[in-house]
């Protein structure tokens, strides 16, 4: 309990980097590009850190989770299912009824400006939701 509440006492921003650091191999990196471009894409994005060691976006309600697993590097979008996603990024969690992911593998690209528009998209659904 002692170590959580240290961990939540900290900057979420700093949390991220010793993640990303912690990795040390492929993961990191993405989890780090991925981190770069959403901050690009929204510079009023607001870094968490929840569910004992989930990094999550949020802007007006949560845009996405990183979570990192073996293999995979996941982002799942909060309200994915109603993003429109022209591009095809989304590649998992594709039945639910509110949430997408998209799952990134060693050597996997990013398709930059498909994922910019989608973190925009994400952003402006959820202020149109935080206005109602």
């Amino acid at each position: 309990m002692a170590i959580r509440d240290a961990q939540e006492q900290r900057p979420a921003s700093e949390l991220i980097d010793e993640r990303i650091k912690e990795l040390g191999d492929w993961r990191g990196e993405m989890l780090g590009r991925l981190r770069s471009l959403i901050k690009a894409a929204d510079p009023d994005v607001v870094e968490e850190w929840k569910w004992r060691g989930v990094p999550v976006w949020n802007h007006d309600g949560i845009i996405c989770t990183g979570e990192t697993y073996k293999s995979t590097v996941k982002l799942t979008f909060a309200k994915g299912a109603a993003l429109k996603d022209p591009s095809g990024l989304f590649n998992a969690s594709l039945d639910g009824n509110t949430r997408r992911a998209i799952d990134f593998h060693e050597g996997d690209g990013i398709d930059e400006p498909a994922f910019k528009t989608l973190i925009r998209a994400a952003v402006i659904h959820n202020g149109s939701k935080a206005r109602n």
